[in-house]
């Protein structure tokens, strides 16, 4: 918004110059949606704990620990991710850009869906939500539109043709069965998310690590100069998803500091879920779904492991982990949970290092 009624008088006040550029709004937008999570969690989290008596189910099949350390913590602490990050967003990008109502579209609609699923399971006091069927129909139907509107934005050349890593000048056509594969990387990214998010801010740092990634990647593929050096498929307008990134980051910081071992509010599906599929969107539109694989390693590590679980045991009758998702073997073990998180991290890290080698690495 300030882009679009800053930027016109530029000519009288030349200051307003500044808003031209994405380095200046993506870090204007990262320090807003920072400043709103700060600014609003206390009060959101004190609304939950009244509203939530017992605060978020847990599970009486996980891990024993779980059910003295976690029990009471209030959950659909995502709402304050959406928050700050809509209002970020709205406030510091160019709302002319489609690229910017389509992400957007793909994270307030995911969340919707896990907010729904939130709600589902305190008012049934079980860890039951929505139906698995349910919940993937819904989801589908979010990502099929926004894939569908990215095919029609994109430019002709590259609507529907898949871009690969550590190649360069290489698309594969896909032809209308892009608008299923970018299904499934929307899908599949807020699923993701959504398991690995078991310990106090284990999934939100990861995100915001994919996030700032995914600033820099999408502030280069917009960009015709570096996308040009680098020989990355050139997308026209999707600098300005690195404002959306920037506030994705800001709003983590800020939720992070709530939480933060020992939690006092869980993002529950309300937030992995939209975190995810933003993650997924941005990914589409930049034509990096293989990189956000890479980036995104650690979700992928986590899924696996859930996948190998389920069907070692109902082909052999025996469990590989002792618990699936992967953090959750190893509490098993005997892990204590800062370990687990920290050594996930760094994990993360090392994962979006050999991402963001990809862009030079052809």
């Amino acid at each position: 918004m300030l882009y679009n009624l800053l930027v016109p008088l530029s000519d009288q006040f030349v200051a307003f110059n500044l808003f031209r550029y994405l380095t200046f709004r993506t870090g204007g937008a990262l320090i807003t949606a920072l400043i709103l999570a700060f600014f609003f969690g206390p009060a959101l989290i004190n609304w939950l704990r009244k509203k939530q008596r017992y605060g978020q189910p847990i599970r009486s099949d996980g891990p024993e620990g779980h059910l003295l350390t976690k029990q009471g913590t209030p959950t659909m602490g995502g709402v304050l991710i959406l928050f700050a990050l809509a209002v970020s967003t709205l406030l510091w990008a160019d709302l002319g850009n489609l690229y910017v109502w389509i992400i957007l579209f793909v994270t307030i609609g995911f969340g919707a869906i896990g907010f729904y699923d939130d709600y589902l399971k305190l008012t049934r006091r079980s860890h039951h939500g929505l139906s698995g069927r349910l919940k993937l129909l819904a989801q589908v139907v979010v990502a099929g539109i926004a894939t569908a509107a990215v095919m029609l934005v994109s430019p002709p050349e590259l609507s529907g043709q898949l871009a690969l890593p550590f190649v360069k000048n290489l698309l594969i056509d896909l032809g209308l069965f892009f608008a299923v594969f970018g299904v499934f990387v929307m899908v599949g990214a807020s699923n993701s998310v959504n398991l690995t998010d078991g310990l106090d801010g284990l999934a939100i740092v990861p995100v915001m690590i994919a996030a700032s990634c995914f600033a820099f990647i999408a502030y280069l593929v917009g960009n015709v100069v570096y996308s040009n050096y680098l020989q990355i498929h050139y997308v026209q307008g999707t600098g300005e998803l690195a404002v959306f990134c920037g506030a994705l980051v800001g709003a983590g910081l800020g939720f992070l500091w709530y939480n933060a071992p020992p939690a006092m509010v869980f993002m529950g599906d309300t937030g992995s879920l939209s975190c995810g599929g933003a993650l997924g969107g941005v990914a589409v539109i930049t034509k990096h779904e293989i990189v956000l694989a890479i980036i995104g390693g650690l979700f992928v590590l986590e899924t696996v492991s859930v996948i190998v679980q389920v069907a070692s045991y109902k082909l052999t009758g025996r469990r590989i982990f002792r618990m699936a998702p992967l953090h959750h073997h190893f509490e098993k073990k005997g892990w204590k949970e800062p370990t687990i998180v920290i050594r996930f991290w760094i994990i993360a890290v090392v994962l979006a290092l050999i991402g963001l080698s990809s862009l030079k690495l052809r």
